[in-house]
């Protein structure tokens, strides 16, 4: 599982993305904090990446992190995409959408078959099959389940008020596998 994985689309920055590793996680809070300062991500704490490093792939080139992302299972056919971030210097490459296609496979293995990512970048992820959505996107009665997760990540998806500030600007998007 840990084992780095050269993909075809990496291959033009000389990057492998692999399974993070408790080792990683400051190197993926170096890549964040950037971008949580823009707002563009939101702030966590570090504790939060190393609850939650089972769940993020990396991209590293030449021993550095250029790319990480996450895949948070959120019910028996959703999942979120989140952390998605790659360096200033690996811009523009297709480092993105690789780290997005790796998760999107991710969750093909774990029999998801929904996505949900809260994002700036619109059309970045129209691109990857992604559309808005507005209102509720699960059932009543999954819904409610949902309402019992400690998981901001949860409440942002359910849009719930409490999280607004963290979401002001943002638009709730949705791809079916």
């Amino acid at each position: 599982m840990s084992e780095p994985v050269t993909t075809p689309a990496c291959d033009s920055t000389g990057a492998a993305i692999r399974w993070a590793r408790t080792a990683d996680i400051r190197g993926i809070r170096s890549l964040v904090v950037p971008l949580a300062e823009q707002r563009v991500l939101v702030s966590k704490e570090i504790v939060t990446y190393y609850e939650s490093v089972q769940e993020f792939r990396v991209a590293e080139r030449d021993g550095a992190l250029i790319g990480c992302g996450a895949l948070h299972v959120m019910w028996e056919d959703l999942a979120e995409i989140r952390t998605l971030a790659v360096a200033r210097e690996a811009l523009g490459a297709g480092l993105g959408g690789q780290l997005l296609e790796t998760l999107v496979e991710d969750a093909r293995e774990l029999g998801v078959r929904r996505l949900f990512c809260l994002t700036f970048e619109t059309r970045f992820f129209e691109r990857h099959g992604f559309v808005p959505i507005e209102g509720r996107a699960v059932s009543g009665a999954v819904y409610a389940e949902l309402l019992r997760s400690y998981d901001e990540g949860v409440a942002e998806f359910l849009d719930l008020e409490r999280v607004k500030p963290n979401t002001l600007g943002n638009t709730r998007m949705l791809r079916t596998l």
